[in-house]
């Protein structure tokens, strides 16, 4: 019999604050990007336009809502997903075929929501707080962080203001974890087929690239439309005016920030499973196989 390690139930919600300390400003850029109502900048003229303007710390604004969204929303999904996966599996994902994965993903996508939606409601303030910087300063609401955000959008505009966008948000976290989760542990499968390569951090790497690239292609049409909504001052009656007024700019425009969406998406898938199966192998607790 072998000793093989599994990952605790709250190693997901670690690696992902892992790395949303490291992509937290490309998100940011991708948000400003996103919400141009006219393509004026690029990626580069962004991130110059935000140091520039607000200094170099303006590119972690919202981070303590992103975190706080990491230790409900992540540490739910994987949480659910990996218990679950294992107890079916014994640990052995090749035990589970691929639509199987899918399904489970949206389950624990699922979970994740109704964590979310009970104790951080308020993530259509978190594209605000990163969003703030480009109003006009006396308009702009200068949140501190996110619990002064919550108390604010709660005295200030009703609770009903906290579910703007929230139809759009469970769907794209729904797609970004099977796009994350179920991708992952099918390329895993298939790269460690191959022979190639061993269960290492080259297989990791390798393996949560691709899962990245399909997260991103999966969610980027709804990842604008909630950004859009999220940040939207009454100029759209709801989300089939918003579908509209978004088919407007043509097929891109669901695409738009697409590069952006990648480049801080793909990152973050990366280093979240690079992080994740370090703990495991590190600090997993031991089973017999």
């Amino acid at each position: 019999m072998s000793k093989n390690r599994r990952s605790r139930w709250y190693f997901g919600g670690l690696a992902s604050c892992g790395a949303a300390c490291c992509t937290h400003p490309l998100d940011l850029l991708k948000v400003h990007l996103q919400t141009q109502q006219e393509v004026k900048m690029r990626m580069t003229g962004m991130a110059i336009y935000v140091v520039r303007n607000n200094g170099f710390l303006a590119l972690y604004n919202g981070l303590s809502a992103s975190l706080f969204r990491q230790l409900t929303y992540s540490l739910t999904r994987f949480a659910i997903y990996e218990t679950v996966r294992d107890r079916l599996t014994g640990g052995n994902t090749q035990a589970i075929p691929f639509y199987k994965k899918v399904l489970l993903g949206a389950f624990g996508a699922g979970g994740g929501w109704f964590v979310k939606s009970v104790t951080s409601l308020f993530l259509p303030f978190f594209g605000r707080m990163q969003n703030d910087m480009k109003l006009p300063a006396p308009v702009r609401r200068n949140y501190k962080h996110a619990v002064d955000g919550l108390y604010r959008v709660l005295q200030e505009e009703g609770i009903k203001k906290l579910f703007s966008g929230a139809t759009m948000a469970s769907t794209r976290g729904a797609l970004v974890t099977v796009g994350q989760l179920a991708c992952y542990d099918q390329a895993k499968q298939l790269v460690l087929n191959t022979g190639f390569l061993s269960d290492n951090i080259c297989t990791h790497f390798l393996s949560s690239f691709i899962a990245g690239g399909c997260a991103t292609f999966l969610c980027q049409p709804l990842d604008v439309l909630k950004t859009r909504l999220m940040n939207s001052k009454g100029e759209y009656q709801g989300l089939w005016h918003c579908i509209i007024e978004t088919s407007r700019l043509g097929p891109l425009g669901f695409y738009k920030g697409l590069v952006p969406a990648g480049i801080r998406l793909v990152p973050h898938t990366v280093l979240t499973f690079i992080f994740l199966e370090q703990l495991r192998n590190r600090f997993g607790f031991l089973v017999q196989t």
